[in-house]
């Protein structure tokens, strides 16, 4: 089986272009479809004043807390729309396939590298969390920026490079910590290069594939495994506490989440990827990679196996399994496919008449039977190519709205507009249910903003409650006295709007108004009550 002889990172082209091409796609389009409840709860939690914030993060979404002080500093310079939101994770993913194809370039070479951080640009899952404003995008970075720091830590250990790595560790585990998962492929490769040396790891130095092997990537490193545990000490201590505050909070923050199945797994390339089609396109030449890159392909591959089987043997147990969770994984899956794609080979030329062959003087690269570096990287391109279009379908739809399955997308902004072009002074809003993960409050509160009619029932509301829901009074019967007009919010689409309202407050309502209007939207109502 052919082996890969691994190029220089440089030149520069080669992580430069990837990140360009990301950028570029990334940004196309990123502020049109409407925030979904993750990232409301997101702008909802990033416009606190900061003592609040920490309040919140003290009964809910403590694990998400510092991507939310992050945010709260971005907000403040530029502002809550969509795009504003969002822009962070788009640089993320940019910068994300640069480092990605600064890896592949490392580990295998130079075309490799390339054609990782291509392929990574044109898959939807990196547009899907390169337009969200949400940790993956950060945590994809950083987990491919603490895996390149750790491979150059190994090769070249010095006390600067482990410190490089120890905080990349530190803020992989503060803005995800599912994503320390990680740690155990780097464990891996770790333990191999103080037993064995870097070569068995498959991280010796590249060299020229004519260079004669010296016995530095065979000499045992006993010395990187006690460099390694103490530049985890940063993260065991920034993250322990986070992690214990979050574990106490996972039976409110996860009661959503199943609990791991067979299927799951089966479904997790296409369901990570956001296509079908394109995970397992990229699975399958993941899978080519991994046989042809023999030794090096151990590190990008334990990257992508072991926090896949960790996370599903203990959501088998505890409910953790959330496929965006492992969107980390994605770059590691394109280094291994990166190698493939660099030894595809473009159809050869016709072969030469012994005639024309006595003509030539010296023998082409195809006569000789092996295609040229042009047309390896043409054909990895086309590939490339091939794997944009068929995820073009998918990178059209997740433009058009963030929910999954997007077949039931909840139309916010369309409810917002119902409203503010009806309503009139003194008009009270209510909400048939407030206390799931849809947030149709954050959802009116976001698209109205001053204009929003006043939340009668609130008694206090998500700021004051240090939480993502208000709480409403005991006795709706006597919170909307006075009140003429009120605008109910339903989630789903109702023909009797009313009949959706649980317990008491449905009982005042039905007792005291009668429907006027009824407009359904994709996946939330909006009715005009009167008395």
């Amino acid at each position: 089986m052919r082996r890969f002889a691994p190029g220089r990172p440089g030149p520069v082209v080669v992580w430069v272009v990837p990140g360009l091409l990301t950028l570029v796609v990334t940004l196309a389009g990123i502020g049109h479809a409407q925030p979904w409840r993750d990232e409301l709860a997101t702008w909802s939690a990033a416009t606190r004043p900061v003592p609040d914030l920490f309040r919140m993060t003290r009964t809910i979404d403590a694990a998400t807390g510092p991507y939310y002080l992050l945010t709260h500093g971005w907000t403040a310079l530029a502002g809550t729309s969509p795009t504003a939101l969002r822009l962070p994770s788009a640089l993320a993913m940019t910068v994300a396939a640069a480092l990605t194809a600064r890896l592949g370039a490392v580990l295998v070479g130079r075309r490799a590298g390339l054609l990782a951080g291509l392929l990574f640009a044109v898959l939807p899952v990196t547009s899907r969390y390169g337009q969200e404003a949400r940790p993956y995008a950060l945590a994809t970075l950083l987990a491919v920026l603490s895996t390149l720091l750790l491979v150059e830590a190994l090769r070249r250990p010095g006390r600067w490079r482990w410190a490089e790595y120890a905080a990349a560790v530190a803020a992989l585990g503060l803005f995800h910590l599912l994503a320390l998962t990680l740690l155990a492929a780097h464990a891996l490769v770790v333990l191999l290069v103080a037993a064995r040396g870097s070569s068995a790891a498959g991280l010796d130095p590249p060299r020229p594939a004519d260079a004669r092997t010296d016995s530095d990537g065979t000499r045992r490193k006993p010395m990187v495994l006690a460099w390694w545990m103490v530049a985890l000490l940063p993260a065991v201590l920034l993250v322990t506490p986070l992690a214990l505050v979050a574990g106490g909070q996972r039976g409110r923050q996860l009661d959503w989440v199943d609990p791991a199945r067979l299927p799951d797994l089966a479904a997790l390339p296409g369901a990570l990827a956001q296509s079908g089609v394109v995970g397992g396109f990229v699975l399958a030449l993941a899978a080519l990679g991994s046989a042809r890159m023999g030794r090096r392909a151990l590190l990008p591959a334990a990257a992508v196996l072991l926090p896949v089987l960790l996370v599903f043997a203990v959501g088998t147990v505890v409910p953790l399994w959330v496929t965006r969770y492992l969107v980390f994984t994605v770059p590691f899956a394109c280094v291994l496919a990166g190698a493939a794609l660099a030894a595809a080979r473009a159809a050869p030329a016709p072969t030469a008449t012994p005639a024309e062959t006595e003509r030539t003087a010296t023998p082409t690269a195809a006569e000789r039977g092996r295609t040229p570096p042009g047309g390896r990287i043409a054909a990895g391109l086309a590939v490339v190519v091939l794997a944009g279009l068929l995820g073009l379908p998918d990178q059209a739809a997740l433009r058009r709205t963030h929910e999954w399955p997007r077949s039931a997308p909840v139309d916010y902004a369309g409810a917002a507009g119902v409203i503010r072009a009806e309503q009139r002074p003194g008009d009270a809003i209510v909400y048939a249910s407030r206390d799931g993960w849809l947030f149709p409050d954050l959802g009116m509160a976001y698209h109205l903003g001053p204009r929003l009619p006043r939340d009668v029932l609130v008694v206090r509301d998500q700021r004051r409650d240090a939480s993502l829901w208000a709480v409403e009074c005991d006795d709706p019967a006597r919170c909307l006295a006075g009140t003429d007009r009120v605008w109910l919010v339903v989630t789903g689409r109702r023909a009797d709007p009313l009949a959706a309202v649980p317990g008491a407050k449905g009982d005042a309502l039905r007792a005291g108004y009668t429907v006027r209007q009824v407009w359904q939207r994709p996946g939330i109502t909006v009715a005009l009550l009167v008395r």
